[in-house]
């Protein structure tokens, strides 16, 4: 008898073990600041949508734990009317306060992928979209190779005559659309235009195939800051 009451709590607490592997993980809580000394529009996708940042105002969205191709970015010039409706001179997301979609370049974009790979996030700041607004992608609490990373240069203020738009400043893919700076091919190198980008953002992604210096992990349950203008 003792035999089959033993078996009998075996096989109640198996589901329950299975119960607690499948407990969702928590969300990541993104904190998203504007030190900049005007208004930004920020937007967040596929979670967040998008908001009005005055000067030192702050927008906290939860992020599902596992979203990848997850991007922040600031939106500059913007006007809306009273059903979200409208257009932004960088970062325009189809012309939606609340983004669902990508924004158009010039824009500097904050970037990750979330319980990824040995259970790690993935995070990165790119100018692959080109620059409009300097950022700080940091997690809330930094610890080892789970660090900070930052774009703040002038890359407007410098920015070469060829890549120069109203707001910001474009990557050479959206100016000249050629597979040298494009990377469709899958085998793009640096260019002096992208070594115009790496040289003022060390951290940040360059072209398309700048991993290697430009992608960055923290353990995953991870909360992060984005700040524009650091």
């Amino acid at each position: 008898m003792a035999a089959t009451t033993t078996v009998a709590i075996s096989f109640v607490l198996l589901p329950l073990a299975f119960l607690t592997l499948l407990t969702p993980l928590k969300a990541a809580t993104f904190t998203i600041v504007n030190q900049c000394s005007y208004t930004v529009w920020a937007a967040a996708v596929p979670a967040g949508g998008g908001i009005q940042l005055d000067n030192g105002q702050t927008w906290t969205i939860d992020v599902p734990a596992g979203t990848t191709g997850g991007r922040v970015w600031a939106r500059t010039g913007c006007s809306f009317d009273a059903s979200g409706n409208g257009n932004c001179q960088t970062g325009d997301c189809g012309g939606k306060l609340a983004c669902t979609a990508y924004g158009t370049p010039p824009n500097t974009l904050a970037e990750f992928a979330l319980n990824q790979f040995s259970n790690l996030d993935f995070f990165d700041i790119s100018n692959v979209d080109g620059f409009n607004v300097g950022l700080d992608f940091s997690p809330e609490t930094p610890s080892g190779s789970c660090h900070g990373i930052q774009c703040a240069a002038d890359i407007v203020g410098q920015c070469p005559a060829a890549l120069q738009a109203p707001g910001g400043c474009n990557n050479p893919c959206t100016v000249f659309k050629t597979d040298e700076y494009c990377c469709n091919s899958g085998s793009c190198q640096p260019t002096d235009y992208s070594r115009f980008f790496k040289n003022l953002c060390p951290d940040a992604y360059s072209y398309p195939k700048d991993d290697q210096t430009s992608t960055f992990t923290c353990p995953a349950g991870t909360n992060y800051r984005v700040t524009f203008c650091p």
